[in-house]
């Protein structure tokens, strides 16, 4: 899962990207990068670590211009070099630089088609770049002086019908504008809005509600599914769906974990679904435990505070902050590599023993992957005095891979693949385990937009919307198995 914004403005751009980049920071902190536009000049600057620490105060000086793109990346496909920071760019047609948030399941078979039809060398392991090389080609294909829109949206929908997968990405195209695009069944998130200014709006696209809002953009909408926008240098609005067949299929797992909580994604608050959950894994606990013992509701920070709280006043039982986070540890879930996981729940959470000494304690979680934090956080608890920890998971089981951007594509390592919910209590070492269910998850999501027929909820129930992709299943289990990842992580010298 990686953030991406895009910006076309009246004024210098590059402190409203980096303060837009900064509100994303929570969806990758592997890399970052950002591409301006100067008269038909682009300046680039990325590389991995946050924002902060890759944006510095001197490439500012440099990032001239009223256009940009900008990236957080969280690794997925590739490796955690530099060379896969993002935005990719190339010269021709018009020069391209392109930010992309998702993973493309046919990746290998466009990176060998596109040598063998246009002698384009792909020279990371990103599938961004294959995008943005199949768009080039494509592109090239009718590209002339008149740069007009039908010709770009022309060229993405002959893209479209090659790749597959979940993707959602801006481009920047030297003396044209910025160039926006999502999957045909939109499964990653893209949004866009406006802002007045002294000749009319600046515009920006990005990843979540929430990076607009907090630099004072006024929401227009989510791109739908397979549609691009092109908005030109001059702040002219152009769209149209690039894909045949559409239908809209976002990501369950965003409202789970990934996104801010003050986001709106496709007409649905992120704070709502999680409070609501909460709800409902109380009014389990009521029907299938009526006689539990709970002293107190404890979250784990920071994403299931909204559930915790819902759930502990529905069971009338007190919600206490008992973990304590390090904010200057990043987010556990992705860190690639189990041992860089396992070393920082320590170096992210301390327990406050006062709330857990003698109590029967509820731990609330977002979700439990591979049950090796879950584990840890439990074993704190212990350690500061608990007398009983039970566990509570905001989302269902996660029981098959992820294809479409998240980090977890090996059964091997998802705890609730096959197992029982008593094994995988025996696993964590938690007195008891309640999991949400899908169907109340599903039901809470779709209380704010009712048109969303079908949520992309694979991870929980195996149904993958554009296809099961068997043969991209057996390929990542043998390229990405999580020693071998988390090797890599250890050799690159990251904290």
């Amino acid at each position: 899962m990686c953030g991406i914004v895009g910006c076309v403005t009246d004024s210098s751009v590059n402190q409203l990207m980096f303060d837009a980049l900064t509100v994303l920071q929570h969806r990758g902190q592997d890399a970052a990068g950002m591409a301006t536009a100067d008269s038909g000049h682009f300046n680039l600057q990325k590389g991995n670590g946050l924002v902060r620490d890759v944006i510095r105060t001197r490439h500012m000086h440099y990032l001239k211009g009223r256009i940009g793109i900008g990236h957080v990346r969280y690794p997925t496909a590739g490796t955690p070099s530099e060379d896969e920071a993002q935005p990719f760019y190339v010269n021709s047609p018009y020069g391209i630089a392109l930010a992309h948030n998702g993973n493309l399941t046919n990746a290998p078979a466009l990176k060998d088609r596109l040598f063998k039809e246009d002698l384009r060398h792909i020279n990371t392991q990103s599938d961004s770049e294959i995008i943005l090389n199949i768009f080039a080609h494509e592109l090239q294909k009718s590209a002339t002086m008149q740069a007009t829109p039908s010709l770009f949206f022309n060229a993405l929908t002959q893209m479209a019908s090659h790749i597959r997968g979940a993707y959602a990405f801006v481009a920047l195209i030297a003396n044209v504008g910025l160039l926006a695009m999502r999957d045909p069944f939109g499964i990653r998130p893209l949004i866009y809005g406006r802002r007045k200014n002294a000749t009319g709006f600046d515009y920006m696209i990005a990843s979540e509600s929430v990076a607009l809002t907090s630099q004072g953009f006024e929401i227009v909408r989510d791109l739908q599914p397979g549609e691009a926008l092109l908005i030109s240098e001059q702040g002219q609005v152009s769209s149209q769906v690039c894909c045949e067949k559409t239908r809209l299929s976002p990501c369950l797992f965003e409202f789970v974990y990934f996104a801010r909580p003050d986001s709106i994604i496709d007409g649905i608050s992120v704070y709502k679904v999680r409070k609501n959950i909460g709800t409902r894994l109380a009014d389990k606990i009521i029907r299938d435990w009526p006689s539990h013992d709970i002293d107190v509701v404890i979250p784990v920070p920071e994403t299931s505070r909204s559930s915790a709280a819902s759930l502990a006043s529905r069971l009338n039982v007190k919600c206490r902050e008992g973990l304590v986070k390090n904010r200057y540890i990043g987010r556990t879930f992705i860190m690639p590599g189990q041992k860089a996981r396992q070393r920082s729940v320590r170096q992210k959470l301390n327990a406050i023993d006062l709330e857990f000494k003698d109590k029967n304690v509820l731990l609330v979680d977002d979700s439990i992957v591979r049950g090796t934090t879950s584990k840890e956080i439990i074993q704190l608890a212990r350690e500061a005095g608990a007398k009983k920890v039970y566990f509570a998971s905001a989302s269902p089981p996660i029981r098959y891979p992820n294809i479409y951007g998240i980090d977890m594509p090996c059964m091997e390592e998802l705890v609730a693949h096959n197992r029982s919910l008593k094994d995988i209590e025996t696993f964590i070492g938690a007195d008891k385990l309640i999991y949400a269910d899908l169907e109340d998850l599903v039901q809470v999501a779709k209380e704010g937009n009712a048109q969303i027929e079908q949520f992309e909820s694979s991870i929980f129930d195996g149904v993958y919307a554009t296809g099961e992709e068997r043969e991209y299943l057996a390929q990542v289990a043998l390229t990405r198995q999580d020693s071998a990842l988390s090797a890599r992580y250890e050799q690159s010298g990251a904290p």
